[in-house]
């Protein structure tokens, strides 16, 4: 019988995955802003490993090379691939990758933009385009069903980590019973066991609770999550009751994870007054190097040192994200880790398909 796994976000990549963003996106008014927070992930990651990145009709992309020249990029590890989506959001609608008799596997699932919450038609179709232009040298999957990237978190070791609030939501598949996704989760990743987190949740997000905005695994057996440390804060309570949570969770083989919590960042709010989703938790692990969303706030720093201590072996960059919050999501939202052995030699020999 062969043997399944989602391997820990930390597993050696080929890629990072990101979709450009673009005029005919929710990105239009602010996109230069947009752009060069793109920019700053790219002159931390073209100089440790490949980048993918899904370009839209729309951009003029000998633009964008003057662009990467100015910055200092790594072109030759920038690989453009010419195909349509509505928004950037990559974690959710790229592929999921899982090993399967240590060959990865890709696993298409369907995105329906957060609970039909906005048009994701084009975004649905990227990953079979991707896949037929022969980019891909795993086989693909195509599965029913509607689950997002940063809905589920690996520990790479059996555990999986998901969000009640998000995955049993009905805007994804129905009235379907706990039991059933959880019988599904360790059929389609190999999981031993699935972990439900009851408890938070940040206003103004999107995404019905997506676990990468509040818990993430690190090696070793520690678990990294965003607290709220201000009493006076509406999110006091509901994350007070998330690290209870978070503190009585084990890992497959029944030890408890040793737990890093994040500062709370000091509160944002956009023009019209709606509180903004900045936290933490929403962090990229590449090749070599930790990529940290920050906020221009006097919590960056210490984020910045928690999550050195949680990946030692990582060198920890801040990548400011104020613009990101600003559309509802943050710098692992934006990015999709393509394991090793994913991506055909042909895309890595390219940098234009």
């Amino acid at each position: 019988m062969s043997q399944r796994y989602l391997p820990a976000e930390w597993y050696p990549q080929d890629a990072i995955l990101i979709t450009w963003p673009h005029p005919d996106s929710d990105w239009a008014d602010v996109l230069a802003d947009a752009e060069d927070v793109y920019l700053d992930l790219l002159s931390s990651l073209s100089h440790t490993q490949d980048v993918v990145i899904q370009v839209h009709a729309s951009i003029d992309t000998d633009r964008l090379k003057v662009l990467f020249e100015r910055d200092g990029i790594n072109q030759a590890r920038c690989h453009l691939v010419l195909v349509d989506g509505n928004d950037t959001w990559a974690r959710d609608h790229g592929p999921i990758t899982v090993l399967e008799d240590d060959q990865p596997r890709l696993l298409n699932f369907r995105f329906n933009g957060w609970g039909d919450k906005f048009n994701a038609s084009d975004d649905n179709a990227l990953n079979q385009t991707m896949s037929d232009k022969g980019l891909f040298a795993a086989p693909m999957q195509s599965i029913d069903w509607v689950l997002e990237g940063g809905s589920i978190e690996s520990d790479g070791r059996g555990t999986l980590l998901t969000t009640t609030a998000c995955v049993l939501n009905p805007n994804r598949n129905g009235d379907t019973s706990r039991q059933t996704l959880d019988k599904h989760l360790k059929t389609w990743f190999g999981s031993q066991q699935i972990l439900w987190l009851e408890n938070g949740a940040l206003a103004g997000d999107d995404t019905d609770a997506h676990i990468d905005t509040l818990a993430r695994f690190a090696p070793e057996g520690i678990l990294v999550f965003q607290g709220c440390q201000d009493e006076n804060d509406a999110h006091f309570e509901q994350f007070s009751a998330m690290k209870r949570e978070l503190t009585a969770f084990t890992d497959a083989s029944g030890n408890p994870y040793r737990l890093i919590e994040l500062p709370w960042p000091d509160a944002q709010f956009n023009q019209q007054g709606q509180r903004l989703p900045a936290t933490y938790a929403n962090f990229l692990v590449a090749n070599q190097i930790l990529l940290v969303p920050t906020y221009s706030v006097p919590q960056d720093g210490a984020a910045l040192e928690r999550l050195a201590e949680a990946f030692p072996d990582h060198r920890v960059v801040g990548i400011p994200c104020l613009t990101l919050i600003e559309q509802f999501g943050s710098l692992h939202c934006i990015t999709m880790q393509l394991p090793k052995g994913t991506l055909s030699q042909s895309l890595l020999d390219s940098q234009d398909l």
